[in-house]
């Protein structure tokens, strides 16, 4: 088995100022792990298109579209929050970043790939249906998710976040939309600072209190992500791979290891592989401790493997 690696020489150029946790530096930490574990060995690599007009406006504001084109500097930085910064190449990066989650849906139903991981940057899950913030601009997951809806026909697609915050963009963009199931486990409080109002059945939000450890992440997905996936039988898994709930990361106070992103990660591919052909297409968010990003990952990468 071989799994779909898709990224793009932009995604590095993308950055957002000096001293940003968000830098160009995540993807190199994830390609030198990947390559000293051996991992390397069972990719195939893609290059990311960019996604289309069509492909983005499923899940964002036509307006929205046009203003963040029209907001991309020639030169220097254009700030759109405190935290989310554009850079000439930011605008072809994140197109690129939607595009490769279109692409490894392509790939997955197609049968070319059975699973697929978007090495990308920006990230996407804080994008709303008309705002960028938290270092993202287009909803990378719901765009994948959208296209396997209005682009192959499927009727319930699940996206499983775990990033350490919570995914208030997509949950935004698929709050009236039952065809999606969301579950989602976070750091509350904390940014941004949603997730506990009440929600549609589909939504299933999962709040951590800090210092919470891979027990109390495994119970609660045990006890509330399990159940909805199992109901839901999702033709298709997309996953918010966020790793900045690792102990070393300081963006946060959850502690999560690698043996506890390899166990989520066995827990969703079984889902996958009961009610969805094993199609799986995760998608890298948060993460920034770059050592323990580049071993998150590998184990991430390893158990879609099948490895234990």
């Amino acid at each position: 088995m071989t799994i779909g690696l898709i990224s793009h020489p932009v995604c590095r150029l993308h950055h957002m100022g000096a001293g940003h946790p968000e830098a160009p530096e995540r993807l190199s930490a994830i390609d030198d792990r990947l390559l000293a574990s051996g991992l390397d060995l069972a990719l195939r690599h893609y290059e990311a298109p960019e996604a289309s007009r069509e492909q983005l406006t499923r899940v964002h504001d036509p307006g929205y579209v046009e203003a963040l084109s029209r907001a991309s500097p020639r030169e220097g930085l254009v700030y759109l929050d405190p935290d989310t910064a554009m850079n000439p190449h930011t605008m072809e990066a994140a197109l690129r970043a939607a595009g490769a989650a279109v692409l490894g849906v392509d790939l997955v139903m197609q049968g070319r790939e059975q699973a697929v991981f978007c090495n990308v940057r920006p990230p996407g899950h804080h994008a709303t249906r008309s705002r960028a913030m938290g270092f993202c601009f287009f909803n990378n997951v719901a765009v994948a998710a959208a296209h396997a809806l209005h682009g192959h026909g499927l009727e319930r697609v699940a996206i499983v976040d775990f990033d350490v915050h919570h995914g208030n963009g997509t949950e935004d963009i698929f709050t009236d939309d039952a065809r999606v199931l969301f579950c989602s486990s976070f750091q509350h409080p904390f940014y941004p600072y949603s997730g506990t109002e009440p929600t549609p059945a589909h939504i299933v939000n999962v709040p951590l209190p800090a210092g919470s450890k891979g027990d109390a992440f495994r119970q609660a997905v045990e006890a509330y992500w399990m159940p909805a996936l199992e109901g839901f039988e999702p033709q298709l898994l997309v996953i918010s791979a966020g790793f900045d709930a690792h102990l070393e990361d300081d963006m946060s106070q959850v502690l999560l290891t690698e043996a506890d992103y390899g166990w989520v990660t066995q827990q969703i591919k079984g889902i996958a592989d009961r009610h969805g052909q094993g199609r799986i297409v995760s998608c890298l968010e948060g993460g920034y401790a770059l050592s323990a990003l580049g071993r998150s990952v590998a184990v991430h990468l390893g158990a879609l493997l099948g490895n234990t």
